[in-house]
């Protein structure tokens, strides 16, 4: 979908019911009955996926250009909450004097509502360690008080025949912006200065997946023991594949590790072998004894799983399915696809989904959140925690 189109489709359901994404999303009605909202809220909601997708003409000092998960983003505050936003010159919308506004090419701007402040550049950005590497090539800044690091930043997946569609986790290596691995006491020594210098509240360590039984596990438990020592009391979130021995996600928890990630990205099989065609060979058996048992030993909504929306998963069945989930106790945060440069899917000219589809998922999800009375701000640590990278805070999730 091409930003002009997004923009007129936008324009034409604000004039109207709020409610006319869920109709354009190919969906059945029993679906949209149950994500319809006020005309109000789904305004708000619809402007949020559009910038999700989007983005804003305008440059920010915190930025991902690549990585692992959402990147190639810009770090901002909208309406005071964390987001991470697309910089596109292409963007219809534009930001003055702190405010959103909607340049539909019609006419004079539009004032969306919603407010935006750029997240400023962190201090500890600005020191290196004794052996002469940038903090910020060990951990980064998501939005305003949230750490974030790849542990390992290559995967035993990364091969083109194995590669997910979506993923740069080695690109990033290879512009020379991070370390191929962090040491524990490197990200220590760094979640320690950004604690006491920038406020940060919470850690994020994810990783490639390694060749060992683990998937990467046994990295993140040293990683974590470290950070502890040095920050006690720091929440921390960690993803990886599920293991294949569980015991590692018990060993997760005794390291002290608030909440766990593990994330599917699609329910779909066969959504999952054309897009992920290393990572679907582990069944999603595997995916659903490791969420439960992530369950048992952290608790019920401390395991969450990404669910992008754009795979080419039917919307309805998306949300059936992040509803069976919600039911396990797990967390599912959806995340619009959006194809980064240096991605495959980038390549092949693969294009993000359409902002109606996208508010018609994130809102079918978010009442199943509610009903269940799941927040993502309870799990104190992690995406959902964050929750820049998602449109569920807005809509109630």
């Amino acid at each position: 979908m091409s930003v002009g189109t997004g923009t007129t489709s936008t324009a034409t359901s604000r004039a109207g019911t709020g409610t006319s994404g869920a109709d354009t999303a190919g969906t059945g009605t029993a679906g949209a009955d149950t994500a319809r909202t006020s005309t109000a809220v789904d305004v708000r909601i619809m402007t949020r996926a559009e910038l999700a997708l989007h983005g804003i003409r305008q440059d920010v000092e915190v930025e991902r250009p690549d990585g692992a998960g959402p990147s190639d983003d810009g770090h901002v505050l909208v309406d005071g909450a964390n987001a991470a936003l697309p910089r596109n010159p292409a963007s219809p919308y534009t930001v003055r004097e702190g405010r959103v506004w909607l340049d539909d090419g019609a006419g004079p701007l539009t004032d969306t509502g919603l407010s935006l402040t750029p997240v400023r550049r962190p201090r500890f950005y600005d020191l290196t360690t004794a052996d002469g590497i940038r903090y910020e090539e060990i951990a980064r800044l998501h939005g305003s008080d949230v750490l974030a690091t790849t542990v390992v930043q290559t995967c035993v997946r990364y091969a083109e025949s194995d590669r997910c569609r979506f993923c740069t986790i080695e690109e990033s290596l290879r512009s020379g912006a991070t370390v191929a691995a962090k040491t524990p006491a490197q990200l220590a020594e760094v979640a320690e200065a950004a604690v006491r210098l920038d406020g940060v509240r919470q850690m994020v360590m994810t990783t490639g997946t390694t060749a060992g039984p683990d998937r990467g596990a046994r990295a993140l438990v040293r990683s974590v023991r470290a950070v502890l020592q040095a920050v006690p009391g720091l929440p921390v979130q960690v993803q990886c594949e599920p293991p294949g021995d569980l015991a590692w996600i018990r060993a997760l928890r005794d390291a002290g590790t608030t909440a766990i990630g593990i994330h599917v990205e699609s329910l779909d099989d066969e959504v999952r072998r054309r897009w992920m065609p290393g990572k679907s060979t582990v069944p999603m058996a595997e995916y659903e004894a490791a969420w439960d048992e992530a369950v048992r030993v952290f608790g019920p909504n401390r395991v969450s799983t990404y669910l992008l929306v754009g795979l080419g998963e039917d919307p309805d069945e998306l949300i059936a399915g992040a509803g069976r989930l919600i039911d396990r106790g797990v967390y599912p945060f959806v995340v619009p696809f959006r194809p980064m440069r240096g991605t495959l899917a980038a390549r092949d000219g693969i294009g993000a989904p359409s902002a109606e589809v996208l508010r018609y998922v994130t809102e079918g999800v978010a009442v199943k959140l509610r009903a269940a009375g799941m927040s993502g701000a309870d799990q104190r640590a992690g995406c959902a925690a964050c929750g820049a990278c998602s449109v569920l805070k807005t809509a109630g999730g």
